[in-house]
């Protein structure tokens, strides 16, 4: 593996880590990818042959996270593959590039002259001064500005967006523009958007957490067996009363599944079941119905075997008389 990096004359030759990188990458790169970064950027100003086995026993690192940190490192934006090796990428110039791209939002000081209100401005500081100490990375400004525009955010929105991937420890541009996404699929615009949304969030965890503790699975629910639940509970508008009704029924069978409350709730969805009294009238009204086609059946069988019988009788008696005969 070769490193590469742009040449400099050598009076600038030094192992030089640009502030951009602590205020943009450093956060969210794992301990053992921080460490093959750093190391690589000391030795591409060299411009040298370096083998993955050399580099392995100097950092004693395997061989499996190199090869999993420099994936990372690319897909990061900090290193460039090359056919030969990897260049270290100048992260300065490619904030520059951003930041001053055609259709791309522009600085910090453009986004404050622009901005539709004072209020925006003053957001996008309260943002840079709670959650980054005053030194947010300049693409952070763009980003912000972008997602004002894609999502239509208000000002708290935003500012609520940054403060929940900051109490989950999470504040890196890819976890953020996961839950914005999230958001504006959710049609998050204002304060109340938000709160609504986050009071059905909520709902469902406790309905999750109460419908896997009734089914005593105490490992939790699976990603598939949460889709379910979701879908019954924002798709189908049902309650826990209604879903608990689907879980009695499960004591009806011998090896219980998701499968089959999914498919019996599904079936009351379909037939426009909206409240436990039209679920529990139906149910009734189904169970007077099997009862009916039970009794009907016995009749029936009933029926059946008396005329057997009677047939036999009179095939006997008919032997009999041609016997004395």
């Amino acid at each position: 593996m070769k490193l590469e990096q742009n040449e400099k004359p050598l009076l600038f030759s030094e192992t030089v880590i640009s502030d951009i990188f602590f205020a943009e990458y450093f956060p969210q790169i794992p301990g053992d990818y921080l460490k093959i970064y750093l190391y690589l950027v000391f030795l591409s100003k060299y411009n040298k042959e370096v083998k993955l086995n050399d580099l392995s026993k100097k950092l004693s690192l395997p061989l499996k996270t190199l090869s999993e940190g420099t994936k990372f490192l690319e897909e990061n934006g900090l290193i460039t593959k090359k056919t030969t090796g990897f260049i270290i990428v100048d992260l300065q110039e490619a904030t520059l590039h951003k930041l001053y791209s055609p259709n791309m939002t522009l600085s910090k000081e453009t986004i404050e002259n622009n901005s539709k209100n004072k209020s925006r401005s003053k957001a996008i500081e309260h943002i840079n001064n709670m959650y980054f100490q005053g030194i947010m990375g300049p693409s952070w400004y763009s980003d912000i500005d972008l997602w004002f525009k894609k999502y239509n955010f208000d000002e708290q929105v935003m500012i609520a967006l940054f403060d929940y991937c900051f109490n989950r420890s999470a504040l890196h541009i890819k976890y953020v523009q996961t839950v914005a996404d999230s958001w504006g699929a959710n049609k998050i615009r204002t304060w109340n958007d938000l709160e609504n949304y986050s009071q059905k969030q909520e709902k469902l965890k406790n309905i999750k957490k109460s419908i896997a503790k009734k089914l005593g699975k105490h490992n939790g629910l699976t990603q598939y067996e949460e889709a379910y639940i979701e879908n019954w509970i924002l798709n189908f508008g049902y309650d826990m009363d209604i879903i608990e009704i689907a879980l009695k029924r499960t004591t009806l069978k011998q090896s219980p599944n998701f499968e089959y409350i999914n498919t019996t709730i599904t079936d009351w969805h379909d037939r426009n079941l909206k409240t436990v009294n039209e679920i529990n009238a139906f149910l009734e009204q189904r169970k007077k119905q099997l009862k009916d086609e039970k009794d009907l059946k016995t009749k029936v069988a009933k029926s059946n075997y008396e005329q057997r019988k009677y047939d036999n009788l009179d095939f006997l008696y008919a032997n009999n008389k041609n016997e004395g005969e």
